[in-house]
């Protein structure tokens, strides 16, 4: 059984064709504007689908609820499937009496959920903090299926070396080289760019990613790889958080730009959703 909250409308489509269980459960909101959530289900295991982007605070609310209203109704064990986790970036301290976000926000949804599902959580060491049992589901075969054909046998690049996971397991799924891009800071304002020990001469390359913003970091790896006598430049990004006119930016200096569906964009063209599937069944 599977229940979308408001936050994953955009996926429940394709999870019904999929074959997937989906059951509708009420939820609108009270005249102050507070959510309301009934479950008129009953049961003993279910699977919630919640994204928490924007509304951010209130998407998480919403989650809670629908946990609890599920409790109350007898269901025995809750996974929660999250496309898009809100505060994964704030997974540190880096000023004296600042909270570890993601830390409070993965307890939480533990008084309710005995299983958590990220799709590309930022930084996988996280999922620590989660009280049961926590997984993080990654996009790179999908990722891969999409941009196949057009990377040929291209290179797979990360920006940085810490996201050179990601680029490793897309690039496996294609059996292409991969690597990651170096940056070295030359003044107060101005950082330098470029490959490490990889060749991108006449290959196209793809740049895979968890988050984009303003975009700033894709298009001067753009710049620098097209010095560097690249061919097609591509961006592959799980979750697409665009600052305002970053889409057309980024699109403007690459050949093309695509993000996953976790997160309802212009450019969102590649579906996790068959990976989700993949994971729910593997954990039956």
């Amino acid at each position: 059984m599977i229940i979308v909250g408001s936050g994953a409308l955009h996926l429940k489509d394709e999870l019904l064709s999929s074959g997937a269980e989906v059951e509708d459960i009420e939820i609108s909101r009270f005249p102050d504007g507070e959510k309301y959530v009934r479950v008129p289900l009953s049961g003993r295991e279910a699977t919630v689908v919640q994204s928490t982007y924007r509304p951010q605070n209130e998407n998480l609310i919403e989650a809670l609820l629908i946990g609890d209203a599920l409790r109350e109704r007898g269901f025995e064990r809750l996974k929660l499937v999250v496309p898009y986790l809100a505060y994964s970036r704030q997974d540190r301290i880096t000023k004296e009496g600042e909270p570890i976000s993601v830390r409070a926000v993965m307890r939480t949804l533990g008084l309710y959920y005995d299983e958590l599902y990220v799709v590309d959580i930022h930084n996988p060491k996280t999922l620590d903090f989660f009280p049961g049992k926590a997984f993080n589901v990654s996009p790179a075969k999908s990722m891969a299926d999409y941009f196949g054909e057009k990377l040929g046998e291209g290179v797979v690049l990360s920006p940085d070396e810490g996201a050179l996971s990601r680029a490793r397991g897309v690039a496996e799924e294609l059996g292409v080289e991969y690597g990651h891009f170096e940056k070295r800071r030359i003044s107060p304002t101005q950082v330098e760019m470029r490959p490490v020990e990889i060749d991108v001469r006449g290959k196209n390359v793809l740049i895979v990613d968890d988050i984009i913003s303003t975009g700033g970091t894709m298009i001067m790896a753009a710049e620098i790889l097209r010095k560097l006598g690249a061919k097609k430049i591509f961006v592959g990004v799980t979750h697409g958080v665009f600052a305002e006119g970053a889409v057309e930016k980024v699109s403007n200096a690459v050949d093309e730009l695509a993000v996953t569906n976790t997160i309802p964009t212009p450019v969102s063209k590649i579906s996790v959703v068959p990976e989700i599937i993949r994971v729910l069944q593997l954990s039956l």
